[in-house]
């Protein structure tokens, strides 16, 4: 399936009685790239997470090839085709490398499972391994996998390189860019190494409080060192 376009329009949500996420409208083009910058605890994980259907709406809409799919439950908006990495991970520690990724297939052939072992051949190595026995960025490797062999049109990537050795982060990002460019999927970042965000992406949004602080190229984000020390609290970028 080709990658569709997103829209969010006046989007509130948050848990239980408090609001995280504020009026917040924004499109991906499909195939397009767009990093959610912010600092710490300014709302980026819970946009994904409600983008997701995790939270708690409590106005606007989230369209996904032109289909409002703010009302549906989790389950129902993965098999419309939204991909969601969680930050967790959320790997099965019992199950081994292979039988997490049969989880994601979502009804297709079992021998699919061969385009997680071509994006990530470490994973094909450590296929009989238990996710329990997979380092971090292996982890991060299968969850990824697992997510991208459900055929997702938009893929929701939450700090997919917190925590981990910078040639994974760079094995990563590669594959996402690969992704990115097969023109199947729409991607959407949240990453705290900016610079990784910004060389991935086609756009930007900036989340202050729960609401868009600022939106517009990775390009002109960089050469604005005011809005970078103000709304992302770094001094410069290199």
């Amino acid at each position: 399936m080709p990658a569709a376009l997103l829209e969010v329009k006046n989007l509130s949500a948050g848990y239980g009685p408090t609001r995280v996420i504020e009026d917040v409208s924004f499109s991906v083009p499909a195939g397009s790239r767009l990093a959610l910058l912010g600092r710490n605890g300014m709302g980026k994980t819970s946009l994904l997470a409600t983008l997701a259907g995790q939270t708690r709406r409590y106005g606007g809409q989230i369209r996904l090839a032109g289909v409002d799919i703010a009302d549906e439950p989790s389950a129902a908006r993965a098999l419309a085709g939204l991909g969601y990495v969680p930050q967790t991970r959320d790997v099965f520690p019992t199950l081994t490398v292979e039988e997490n990724l049969f989880v994601g297939l979502k009804g297709r052939p079992k021998d699919a499972i061969s385009e997680a072992y071509e994006m990530f051949p470490r994973l094909k190595e450590r296929r009989r391994n238990l996710g329990s026995q997979l380092s971090g960025g292996e982890q991060q490797m299968l969850s990824t996998a697992r997510s991208i062999l459900g055929q997702p049109t938009v893929l929701l990537l939450d700090e997919p390189l917190e925590g981990l050795a910078p040639v994974i982060c760079e094995e990563l990002m590669a594959a996402f860019s690969k992704l990115a460019q097969s023109g199947e999927m729409t991607i959407l970042l949240v990453e705290q190494r900016i610079q990784s965000a910004l060389d991935f992406a086609d756009n930007v949004i900036i989340l202050e409080r729960g609401r868009i602080a600022w939106q517009g190229s990775p390009q002109v984000l960089a050469a604005d060192h005011d809005v970078v020390e103000r709304l992302l609290g770094v001094g410069g970028l290199h």
